[in-house]
């Protein structure tokens, strides 16, 4: 009797643990500055809300493939100019009202508009007017043909928001995800809880709290010590062997959509000038940034544009690593004394240990890079929005952005009538083979104006627990997309 008992209390015990493992505890390194992705550039706002809190008319899957989102359809017109979108019916966003092609209209308009402060403006500037047809019917109208407007509107800049909550998104976001917002203790956490009024394939999870650990001794501590259950975007490579000899883990290493650059302010005197530039890209190891910063971890890149996408173009010759060069150009630049700039770095390692390398490298062509280490929100203030640096180290990890060089007004003021044009003809485009032949041209014009320092492409390496299922190896976007996780039997 005795043995019966002790055996049912077992089953019961091995029953309430494997029902507790519905809830989950994801750390990353970066904490948002606020919870808007149609309002801010900084990464970690997608890391956390995309698809879990907030959705587009397309999403990104895993692999990089885009797919119908809060759009179960769209028809495209003849001439290419027009998208009328389906919506899936019986949606809802997390406070109870209905999402309809109101929204879509609403969230469109205001990420076009003029006072808009979406980071990515350019995704809507071909959009000319966005109809109601129906309740789940919105025409966009563009001012030519775009076949990568399905693509675009799969960013977390685009995702749709409702006029009704629009107020307090930065601190309380409503959105229509597999999961609702539920606390954010700044500085520390945030926690979301299944949306148990979701319109698709509901998540294996309840609850999912994200964890922000900057420092990368403290990151370790926490994985060893099981405090967190996954940690994505690990930011100390040198301890993932460690992690792959130890059978709680899995280790997982994959691409990004993150081009590492020495960002270069090129309105910025000395940076105004191209040779200047080209000293810069010249003075720099890529190798030893990849092996002293990532511990080997990343690919160099010799343009902005990830090394995985068919249409890349290797152009790392333009920039070879050779300081007698860089000397010789910065002395035709009139520069043969050297000079004295910022280095301004976000929290990242990859930032704040290739920072280190850089300078070093610099000092040894005659520029003095005088570091300053920057908390995120502090980088967002200074670097990206006022503008206020020389240099800075950081990961451009948004899809296919090669169109930010289009910008003159984007943080580091690259201004090319010649390259607008041309990423204005790419967006008219919709022949595979013309389009593949723009990206090079384009490819090669940044390059070969040395408009930043091209590092290397981002290797995002996340620790698990070995019996997590369902995480992204890759990160096609800048997200820790949790719909599809479960914990394994």
């Amino acid at each position: 009797m005795k043995h019966t008992i002790f055996t049912a209390s077992v089953c019961a015990l091995f029953a309430s643990i494997a029902a507790a493992q519905t809830d989950i505890t994801v750390a990353i390194q970066l904490e948002p500055p606020n919870l808007d992705p149609t309002g801010g550039a900084a990464q970690a706002i997608d890391s956390v809300l995309y698809s879990n809190i907030f959705e587009g008319l397309t999403r990104f899957e895993g692999d990089g493939s885009v797919v119908p989102g809060l759009a179960q359809s769209w028809v495209i017109s003849e001439d290419g100019t027009v998208y009328t979108f389906t919506l899936r019916e019986g949606v809802t966003f997390h406070d109870g009202t209905t999402m309809d092609a109101d929204d879509v209209k609403f969230s469109l308009d205001r990420a076009r508009a003029e006072d808009s402060t979406n980071a990515q403006k350019g995704l809507f500037a071909d959009i000319t007017d966005v109809t109601v047809v129906d309740p789940l019917t919105v025409e966009v109208k563009l001012d030519g043909p775009n076949g990568n407007f399905p693509f675009n509107m799969a960013w977390g800049d685009a995702v749709i928001v409702a006029p009704e909550s629009i107020e307090n998104i930065a601190s309380n976001p409503v959105g229509t995800g597999a999961f609702v917002f539920s606390d954010w203790v700044q500085g520390d956490r945030l926690e979301m809880t299944r949306n148990e009024n979701y319109w698709g394939e509901a998540p294996a999870l309840e609850s999912a709290t994200f964890r922000f650990i900057s420092d990368a001794t403290a990151a370790f501590a926490a994985v060893m010590a099981e405090d967190v259950d996954v940690f994505v975007g690990f930011p100390a490579p040198e301890n993932l062997p460690q992690f792959e000899a130890d059978p709680r883990f899995q280790v997982l290493v994959g691409n990004t959509e993150g081009e590492t650059i020495l960002s270069t302010n090129n309105k910025m005197p000395p940076f105004d000038n191209v040779l200047v530039r080209q000293a810069v890209a010249l003075a720099i190891d890529r190798q030893a940034i990849i092996d002293g910063a990532m511990f080997g971890l990343g690919t160099p890149i010799g343009t902005h544009f990830a090394p995985h996408n068919p249409d890349y173009v290797d152009l790392l010759t333009n920039s070879p690593y050779d300081p007698e060069r860089a000397k010789a150009l910065l002395a035709e630049a009139g520069f043969a004394d050297g000079f004295t700039t910022t280095l301004k770095l976000p929290p990242p390692s990859y930032a704040r240990r290739g920072g280190e390398i850089i300078a070093s490298q610099l000092r040894e062509i005659g520029i003095s890079a005088e570091i300053t280490n920057l908390e995120w929100a502090q980088w967002l203030e200074e670097v990206f929005k006022a503008k206020d640096y020389g240099l800075s180290i950081v990961s451009h990890t948004e899809p296919m952005d090669i169109g930010i060089y289009a910008n003159p007004d984007y943080y580091f003021q690259y201004d090319n009538p010649e390259f607008q044009a041309l990423m204005e003809e790419l967006n008219k485009t919709t022949d595979p083979a013309a389009r593949s032949a723009l990206l090079a041209q384009a490819q090669t014009i940044i390059s070969e104006d040395y408009v930043n320092g091209y590092l290397f492409e981002l290797a995002v390496a996340t620790v698990a627990k070995a019996d997590i299922q369902g995480l992204w190896v890759n990160q096609p976007t800048a997200a820790v997309d949790l719909t599809g996780v479960s914990w394994g039997e």
